[in-house]
């Protein structure tokens, strides 16, 4: 994809697919560089010398395992660490052990890991680190894309904010508000006004209601994240907002700011983009881990091809085959042309097909991105209290939504991008601790078997191909 020039309001030049090759921590100072073919030269000569300012301490182990507390010990305050070990957060994950010790330093940050990797934990540890719950002022803003990862990181948050059950919390609890689309937004004003959360988390498009209504104010803010950052990139509606939030509405000198993705495309670029636009400062570090593997070792790939008419048959046939314990079936968003056409959606068409037809114990269910804000709630709050679901949902479900029971995705639609095969597959394998072997299935006509195998290129996995009777 070809460059795009800073001041154009559109997703910036490093929005392309996926790599994943790399080493698993970078930090490159850019204060000087006036582009691209500079910034490599750049990068070259201070690699070797950014690294070795970036090793820490080794962190202690007790019998042999190392401790997530150890990590953050004279950082977090012990009623957080109690809470965190209290909830089973006990050992660190890949991205808290090389991230963790890059935040505490102060410095901007990129997290870039695998979905499940533990970089919501890895932020919201740094945030409730420097946050004083005795000024009331909101200091650190959480931004996602959708509501559903929004209530998912407003959970976590006010799960590690709360008094441990051994210990007896003298001072004042900090306060976490989800500013989300399709909240009570009158709820909010009067929270603020009353006396300001701690922590914000927000969708961008209600956060911008409230800050260009002057009702939120971000001038106490000390760390602001951006989760799902390529996501919130691609999408043309929220990047203009997200350059306002990130230049004009605060400043990257009065906060420390962290970019959080699963997928970073061009994360050199992408480096260069944050300075050269004053979006972080000028020695913001890029963490990267990843396994050998971007996708889970436990996670199994397959495709069927089928025709177009037969796509409702074959799925149906592969259900009563994998008896799946909880699964989600992707469908893609109805195009435009099709709405101003009259055309019923893919999901409702498959809805009807499989209440008619499915005669499994899942409940079938639906998630759309259109479907009333408290509906989708019920749904998700129903998901989490036990397994035996079937979701048809479009890709609104692909990112934030903790389902740990679902065994198996279905690719009713292939997805457009290797970005977004990533985050489907990324609803499977999320049990803790768990070795039991998920599944992704592809529906798929003969003329997209080349798209699929771009989509194992770039995220490095085999599909294995089905036999068309499923036999």
């Amino acid at each position: 994809m070809s460059s795009v020039p800073a001041i154009q309001l559109c997703y910036p030049s490093w929005v392309s697919p996926v790599s994943f090759t790399g080493v698993r921590l970078r930090s490159h100072n850019f204060c000087s560089v006036p582009g691209p073919s500079s910034c490599r030269r750049k990068m070259s000569s201070l690699r070797s010398s950014m690294a070795s300012s970036l090793v820490t301490e080794p962190v202690e182990v007790e019998n042999g395992v190392e401790k997530l507390r150890d990590l953050c010990s004279g950082r977090v305050p012990e009623h957080v660490l109690c809470r965190m070990e209290e909830v089973g957060f006990v050992s660190p994950t890949d991205i808290q052990r090389e991230a963790l010790p890059v935040l505490f330093s102060g410095k901007d940050c990129i997290l870039h890991a695998q979905t499940g990797s533990g970089k919501t934990l890895t932020y919201l540890l740094l945030i409730l680190s420097v946050v004083n719950t005795q000024r009331s002022a909101i200091q650190a803003l959480i931004v996602v894309p959708t509501r559903e990862l929004g209530m998912q990181v407003s959970k976590v948050a006010r799960v590690l904010a709360a008094k441990p059950s051994t210990a007896e919390l003298e001072q004042k609890p900090c306060t976490v508000m989800a500013l989300l689309d399709g909240g009570l937004l009158s709820r909010q004003k009067s929270w603020i006004k009353a006396e300001p959360p701690t922590i914000v988390v927000a969708t961008l498009d209600s956060l911008c209601q409230m800050i260009e209504k002057h009702i939120l104010k971000l001038d106490m803010m000390k760390v602001l994240v951006v989760d799902e950052v390529d996501f919130m990139f691609n999408s043309s509606k929220h990047v203009s907002f997200l350059r306002k939030l990130l230049t004009s509405y605060s400043s990257k000198n009065s906060r420390q700011t962290i970019f959080a993705s699963a997928s970073v495309p061009q994360h050199k670029r992408f480096l260069y983009d944050c300075i050269q636009q004053k979006w972080t400062k000028s020695d913001a570090v890029h963490v990267h881990v990843s396994s050998v593997q971007p996708l889970p070792s436990t996670l199994q790939h397959k495709y069927v091809i089928c025709k177009k008419s037969e796509r409702h048959e074959t799925l149906l046939r592969l259900l009563q085959l994998d008896s799946p314990d909880s699964c989600i079936v992707f469908v893609g968003e109805q195009s435009e042309k099709s709405k101003k056409a009259g055309n019923a959606p893919s999901t409702t068409l498959l809805m009807d097909f499989l209440k008619t037809s499915y005669k499994g114990y899942m409940e079938v269910l639906l998630l759309e991105e259109d479907m009333n804000f408290n509906l989708r709630a019920s749904f998700l709050s129903e998901l989490r209290q036990g397994g035996g679901h079937l979701l048809v949902s479009t890709d609104i479900a692909a990112r934030g939504v903790d389902l740990p029971e679902t065994t198996h995705v279905y690719n009713f639609d292939l997805p457009k991008t290797a970005v977004d095969y990533l985050h489907r597959a990324g609803r499977t394998c999320r049990k803790p601790f768990s070795n039991e072997i998920c599944t992704v299935t592809s529906i798929i006509v003969a003329e997209e078997r080349f798209v699929l195998q771009r989509y194992e290129n770039e995220l490095m996995f085999i599909c294995e191909e089905l036999s068309h009777n499923l036999q």
